[in-house]
């Protein structure tokens, strides 16, 4: 399957087959990876430019790495060190940029900027996070449910809190496209935009996936295999903390809502977590958490994604 020269803005652009493949290799990769093959040089020569107007810690070294035991090489810019920051336009940045780069890694407030840039970049474009999207993430996040569950098709996710953010609205396309059943549980004033469920709920047509909205928590997570949930307050909505900590404080995951899901059940975080907000101690560093290997599997994941995009 040839990916080369595709752009990565949203998993709404990208076939349940595709995205299947995509996990396959990282399982290759991964394999690879852990027999001692730290360097694979697929992309030997070639570079990826790494753009940030948002601070990053995981995708920045994730990319970082990824790129590098792939045979290439990085350029971390910070938005406001580019021109940018100074007025020059997107599209400009974007035309010089590809004659320079053979990729461009960007973690933006909006996803408008990203999709400006990917216009006008003759070289693959990838969204690292926007305020509509964090598709690397809920990649990187299908792949751990594989490894954990040993499937993807029937399992049953859930999503606690911010039902409409970036990490959500990537989860429900990529498990309606994959075959996950999820459910988001929020106020309703917190759930994806009309025009992302429009998009999973097409793809749930030929996945078999369900979607499922419930607001009470306790009774969203009855029979989860998954329990996954992210900050509360998101980069940029640092103004709204006190309203959102008040309307989502009911959406915590602690130990007496685990006990709800399955026995087995897995709990995942995106990461950064704000310890005692929408996770406690107790879980995230208790015996249902795979947030540390869920955060090791962006490298491998990007590093597929990478070698197949480039």
């Amino acid at each position: 399957m040839n990916l080369k020269g595709r752009d990565f803005l949203w998993l709404g652009d990208y076939s349940k087959e595709e995205l299947e493949f995509i996990l396959k290799v990282t399982a290759q990769l991964k394999e690879r990876y852990y027999a001692g093959e730290r360097i694979i040089p697929v992309l030997k020569g070639k570079t990826l430019a790494l753009i940030f107007q948002k601070p990053s810690t995981r995708t920045r070294v994730s990319f970082e790495v990824a790129m590098k035991q792939l045979g290439g090489f990085t350029i971390t810019l910070n938005w406001n060190e580019l021109q940018l920051g100074r007025g020059e336009t997107i599209a400009d940045t974007a035309r010089v940029m590809s004659r320079y780069v053979d990729g461009i890694m960007a973690r933006v407030y909006s996803h408008d900027d990203l999709v400006e840039l990917a216009k006008y970049s003759t070289v693959p474009v990838i969204n690292g996070l926007s305020d509509s999207f964090h598709p690397v993430q809920a990649l990187s996040d299908m792949f751990t449910i594989l490894e954990k569950k040993g499937k993807l098709k029937g399992v049953k996710l859930v999503f606690l809190g911010d039902g409409g953010n970036n990490v959500a609205q990537s989860l429900l396309i990529a498990s309606a496209k994959l075959g996950v059943n999820i459910t988001i549980s929020s106020p309703p004033k917190y759930r994806p935009s009309k025009e992302v469920l429009e998009v999973a709920e097409e793809a749930v047509k030929h996945s078999g996936a369900q979607i499922d909205f419930i607001e009470d928590p306790y009774e969203a997570v009855e029979g989860a295999d998954v329990i996954y949930t992210d900050v509360w307050v998101s980069m940029g909505q640092e103004k709204e903390k006190e309203t959102r900590i008040k309307e989502l404080s009911k959406y915590q995951v602690n130990i007496e809502l685990m006990k709800h899901a399955r026995k087995d059940a897995i709990f995942m975080h995106c990461l950064p977590a704000h310890r005692g907000q929408e996770v406690t101690d107790d879980v995230i560093d208790g015996p249902w958490s795979v947030v540390w290997d869920q955060a090791e599997n962006r490298m491998h994941t990007q590093k597929a994604l990478l070698a197949l995009l480039l």
